[in-house]
């Protein structure tokens, strides 16, 4: 029997959506990412020309990004056993969370679709993942 999963993800969460046949199972999973930057303070460090907010913000822009890509280790690990995979989601996560399944061997072929969606509930998105896989 076939395995598919759908998935809706942000940089915050994601709801994965197993479809086994008449079985259906409902995962929850937030990133524990931090929220965007927001620069206090001086705009100047002491003696130099290099604003400090750039500084400061690129640096948590490098922690966001591997928070992000463990979030994404983790979704992957959840997809043992999946034959076949959608990916739906508003923003930029989707292709981010598409390309990390790319990268493991074997995966890639998994993947039906990556689509824009906007937020819904779980009940809605249970629905358009049986609908998706036509179960």
């Amino acid at each position: 029997m076939k395995k598919y999963t759908g998935i809706w993800l942000d940089h915050m969460d994601a709801l994965l959506v197993h479809v086994e046949g008449k079985n259906i199972s409902v995962e929850h999973l937030e990133s524990g990412a931090e929220s965007r930057y927001k620069p206090s303070g001086g705009w100047k460090a002491g003696g130099t020309s290099v604003a400090q907010s750039v500084v400061r913000e690129k640096s948590a822009e490098e922690s966001r990004m591997h928070q992000y890509r463990a979030f994404y280790r983790q979704i992957i690990e959840l997809l043992a056993g999946s034959d076949a995979i959608a990916v739906f989601g508003p923003g930029e996560a989707k292709t981010e969370l598409a390309k990390e399944i790319g990268a493991v061997h074997g995966m890639q072929e998994k993947i039906r679709s990556v689509e824009p969606s906007d937020r819904m509930t779980e009940n809605r998105f249970v629905a358009k993942v049986k609908d998706y896989f036509a179960v």
